[in-house]
């Protein structure tokens, strides 16, 4: 059943990718993105291992991630709809937040490295690296650390017909998370930089 259903949603959604962007992007074929003009927010939504944190449900932090979607959606000619009229699609997020995994390089060990050193007038003078170099000679091996990682997806739902027509996802360390929105903010920034319609000059 399962592969069943995987197997419908690639033949539903074509599936665009770039090996030079960490942003994956669906979207439905035969779809005139230029005829979308107006949209309107649904509910979105934060799904973390400690949900009940007030620090990831803010509204502060909708309103940095939507302000930073409606410019970069205004540069498009793509705006909020009026008053109460029906607009041509309807855009919401998802926000995950979870723990992952990752290997590091070890900090390289402590005191200066003198990998060669060069002859001068009959003598020789040892090169001196410093800490800023990380010579391969001096790895000091991997570690696994875990971190939280956070991934947004970005959803736009055409209105007449409530097809998901494109979805934009990005995964991305988050350092501080007293700083999610802006954090997704920035991730949201880069999803739209994948979208069908192009900013205006």
């Amino acid at each position: 059943m399962k592969a069943t259903l995987t197997a419908a949603l690639l033949l539903l959604f074509g599936v665009v990718s770039s090996c030079s962007s960490p942003v994956a992007v669906q979207q439905k074929p035969g779809v005139d993105f230029s005829r979308y003009r107006t949209y309107d927010w649904a509910k979105t939504e934060v799904k973390s291992a400690n949900s009940q944190n007030p620090i990831y449900k803010s509204s502060l932090n909708d309103e940095i991630i939507q302000n930073t979607i409606n410019t970069e959606l205004a540069k498009r000619g793509i705006r909020p709809a009026a008053g109460t009229a029906k607009p041509d699609f309807y855009l919401t997020y998802h926000l995950y937040i979870e723990e992952a995994e990752r290997t590091v390089a070890n900090p390289p060990a402590a005191g200066y490295a003198f990998p060669y050193a060069v002859s001068y007038r009959g003598g020789y003078l040892p090169i001196n690296y410093g800490y800023w170099y990380r010579s391969p000679f001096y790895n000091t091996g991997y570690r696994t650390e875990t971190y939280n990682e956070g991934t947004m997806i970005l959803d736009f739902i055409d209105a007449r017909t409530h097809n998901l027509v494109w979805r934009g996802s990005m995964a991305d360390p988050v350092g501080n998370p007293a700083r999610i929105g802006e954090e997704f903010a920035k991730s949201a920034k880069d999803i739209l930089e994948k979208f069908p319609v192009e900013e205006k000059k």
